[in-house]
């Protein structure tokens, strides 16, 4: 997209079209937004008009001032600090833009009409709000004074493509040797997790990963907004619903989860885990639903069982009644970091998991792959090739190990 020349649009000018429409009634299109700058007699140009028109258009309908920021082919996220700081993350980790805002008034407009864009209410009386907005872009925004430098607006930007593995590999996101253990892993239909933090490209690893599946089989995608892009013939998607303005008719991932179960799924795959359709999920998997997976947010491979835990605890699960359904329910942890150095996504681990003693279960690593490229064999690994292929659907061989 062309970059947008905000000089040529003086505050006053802007204000007064955007007014003229309000009062017309008319919908914001660009021949209404001409139309309104020659209403308004300003001494300009066939081709300035039209770039007015382009930056009014982006301003009363678009993402303002951000619009080529959200353009750009490998921004994943736009993060507004107020109106003199726009940030944007490339892959390569965040860096400060140019972008300015006239004052915080026009952040705060802004954030306003994406959000009742997505129709959601962001005020002074609710002056904080997190939807999805068309296309499955992530809003969150906070007001002022709940953000005193002034209004904060993220925009999380879903995948604008699908990543194979060998496109990973070739990235360096993944060693070869490890897409091999991961194709493995989906081949077997063993239920697994992607795990690591914000940014960490857990859900660029489970599309490719899912598009390994067998053709034959019907994929259940559960989650808040589209994000998993799988190449696979046969995907159906269910998307949660928040509650309107009034607090009703909202659909949570958990309600999503029963729903997908009765729809007759091969692999029932949640976008994100992150509250009680963990307990949903891990139930599923253990009335004979192989092959399940999704991603959740955890520190390491080892914080995972943790996590769960305070996840299911939290929805009244207790502590020992969890640990046995993770036993029994999840087979492989695949962990996910971002390189402090360069920002670069890459796989860190792969546990499996096991339940000691106690009666606990803990992420055993199999294999750790360093940031120097180096792959250390764990303890685990051994039971992780076993359990592979005592259930591996193909007789394709794998050189791994």
């Amino acid at each position: 997209m062309m970059s947008i020349d905000h000089s040529v649009v003086s505050s006053d000018l802007l204000e007064a079209v955007r007014l003229r429409i309000a009062r017309s009634g008319v919908e914001p299109t660009a021949a209404h937004v001409a139309a309104a700058v020659r209403a308004e007699k300003a001494v300009l140009g066939d081709a300035e008009i039209l770039t007015v028109a382009r930056v009014l258009c982006a301003d009363l309908i678009g993402a303002g001032p951000l619009e080529p920021l959200l353009a750009e082919p490998d921004v994943t996220d736009v993060l507004v600090n107020g109106p003199k700081e726009v940030w944007v993350d490339d892959g390569l980790g965040l860096r400060r833009t140019s972008v300015v805002f006239p004052d915080d008034d026009a952040v705060r407009r802004l954030a306003q009409r994406l959000a009742s864009a997505a129709g959601r209410r962001l005020d002074d009386a609710s002056p904080h709000v997190d939807a999805r907005l068309a296309g499955g872009v992530r809003l969150h925004a906070v007001l002022a004074p709940i953000a005193p430098g002034g209004t904060c607006i993220s925009l999380r930007l879903p995948p604008r493509r699908t990543f194979t593995m060998p496109d990973l590999v070739r990235s360096g996101a993944i060693p070869a040797d490890a897409a091999d253990v991961l194709a493995a892993v989906v081949d077997a239909r063993l239920a697994f997790l992607v795990t690591g933090g914000t940014g960490t490209g857990k859900t660029t690893l489970l599309s490719a990963l899912l598009s390994l599946a067998d053709p034959s089989e019907r994929l259940l995608l559960v989650e808040d907004s589209a994000e998993l892009q799988p190449r696979h013939p046969h995907v159906v998607r269910l998307e949660s619903r928040p509650a309107n303005v009034e607090g009703a008719g909202g659909v949570g991932l958990q309600d999503l989860v029963r729903q997908a179960l009765r729809m007759r799924p091969d692999r029932l795959v949640v976008g994100e885990v992150r509250g009680a359709e963990a307990i949903t999920l891990l139930a599923a998997l253990n009335t004979g639903h192989e092959g399940g997976c999704g991603t959740l947010h955890a520190n390491t491979a080892a914080d995972v069982p943790p996590r769960l835990e305070a996840l299911a605890c939290a929805a009244g699960l207790t502590r020992e009644a969890l640990h046995s359904q993770l036993a029994a329910a999840l087979d492989v942890i695949i962990h996910l970091v971002r390189d402090q150095l360069g920002g670069r996504r890459r796989i860190a681990e792969i546990c499996l998991l096991n339940r000691l003693p106690d009666g606990l279960v803990e992420a055993a690593p199999a294999l750790t792959f360093t940031p120097e490229g180096s792959t250390i064999h764990g303890l685990a690994l051994p039971a992780l090739r076993k359990r592979i292929l005592q259930r591996r659907r193909s007789h394709k061989v794998y050189g791994w190990g």
